[in-house]
């Protein structure tokens, strides 16, 4: 089934959701979708098991902060290169889960497996006090991640 026939992506999952599915099901992979000072800055998601797949691409580029025209091409390439199978799961990833709803529903276009956005992100929403990791996303929720 094409998620793409259906008009959208497969759609937003929490943070504890995606994590539970990436642990248990072999043909899921991690996308984090932030930019690389992001990654170098904030922390990356570390996964459970070694054998599962966490793939750093960024879909926009700082500090510019314009989209990749390339992006589906580059993480099809990067997928194909991994040996991950077509109709496996892709979770995209980024702060708060607006950037990675994109470009989930890019690779949708292109992806014959679901593409699922994680929705809060790894750092969340702000909260009252403008700061994040206090509300909500991957950080808050305590699961595993480390500096890149």
């Amino acid at each position: 089934m094409s998620f793409a026939n259906l008009g959208g992506y497969a759609g937003d999952v929490s943070v504890l959701e995606a994590w539970q599915q990436i642990s248990q099901q072999t043909d899921t992979v991690l996308i984090d979708v932030r930019t690389h000072a992001e990654w170098s800055y904030v922390g990356i998601p570390l996964l459970e098991h070694s054998d599962r797949d966490l793939v750093l691409i960024e879909w926009l580029s700082y500090p510019s902060m314009q989209c990749h025209a390339d992006f589906a091409d580059r993480l099809m390439g990067e997928l194909v290169k991994r040996g991950i199978e077509p109709r496996s799961a892709l979770y995209f990833l980024c702060r708060s889960g607006y950037r990675s709803r994109d470009a989930a529903i890019e690779m949708t276009k292109q992806w014959e497996g679901p593409c699922y956005n994680v929705a809060s992100g790894f750092e969340g929403d702000l909260n009252d006090e403008g700061k994040r990791a206090s509300v909500n996303g991957w950080k808050f929720a305590g699961l595993p991640w480390q500096q890149y």
